[in-house]
């Protein structure tokens, strides 16, 4: 009866996953054709309960992103194609169609200049996607296995030489897409940024309404969470400014 009962229990799984994923194409092939009709918030609605029901995909934000801009939602257009680019940062389109977004926002702040070796360290990383650095790690440990087994059973010296430099070689790009593959993980996975949805924000100085005002931010404007106390949250904006603002003002990437 167990062995009946567990093969009932895939069954069930696989057919209800098999459902999900079928609803999840309807959904999607609904939700394109409204848009290509020129349907935006019909497409924006159904691409929205796609997302809701747990499907995430670079593309479906991408999407999302686009039926919000047309609908004149710039907000959450910024909000999506920031999760599309959690997932792909290699993306080009998403990355264009943000840079519109973004220049539509009331707010112009100005960035702090990373140094010039972070900024080469993130254009290496975004050459390739997360679980294509994975991949490049893989191959690249197999690799190094392979010219260790050469180097140890070889008795030529030439063999012997060259295994050992080009394990040394396979070594360091295993060990730059392991720590890539894991940055761009813990990136995916970070829950610390979020997109005002407020139209005007006054930020305080304290968590508590009557504190003092500090500076003014609107809708649109990216903004790291550093801390949250009882319905307040501490962030940071692009310039290094920090303040509270209530928890309700935003929504995290």
């Amino acid at each position: 009866m167990k062995k009946i009962r567990s093969i009932l229990v895939i069954f069930i799984l696989t057919f209800v996953t098999a459902y999900g994923q079928d609803n999840y194409k309807e959904l999607i092939r609904a939700a394109n054709n409204a848009y290509n009709e020129g349907a935006y918030q019909e497409a924006k609605e159904k691409y929205l309960e796609v997302a809701g029901q747990g499907y995430t995909s670079a593309a479906l934000y991408y999407n999302l992103g686009n039926a919000c801009f047309k609908t004149n939602d710039i907000p959450a257009a910024i909000l999506y194609y920031e999760k599309a680019l959690k997932i792909d940062p290699t993306d080009e389109d998403v990355q264009y169609n943000l840079n519109i977004a973004n220049s539509m926002k009331v707010d112009k702040i100005e960035e702090v200049p990373d140094l010039f070796y972070i900024l080469w360290w993130d254009q290496l990383s975004n050459l390739f996607r997360a679980n294509t650095w994975a991949w490049i790690s893989a191959a690249t440990f197999l690799l190094v296995f392979i010219m260790a087994t050469v180097f140890v059973t070889s008795v030529s010296v030439r063999a012997r030489r060259s295994s050992f430099w080009t394990g040394i070689l396979f070594l360091f790009l295993f060990v730059i897409a392991t720590v890539i593959s894991y940055q761009e993980y813990v990136e995916y996975t970070r829950d610390d940024q979020a997109i005002v949805f407020t139209p005007t924000l006054t930020v305080r100085s304290s968590p508590m309404e009557n504190s003092v005002d500090l500076f003014v931010i609107h809708e649109g404007t990216k903004v790291t969470l550093i801390d949250e106390v009882e319905g307040w949250a501490e962030i940071r904006i692009a310039n290094g400014s920090t303040g509270w603002i209530p928890r309700s003002s935003f929504r995290v990437i």
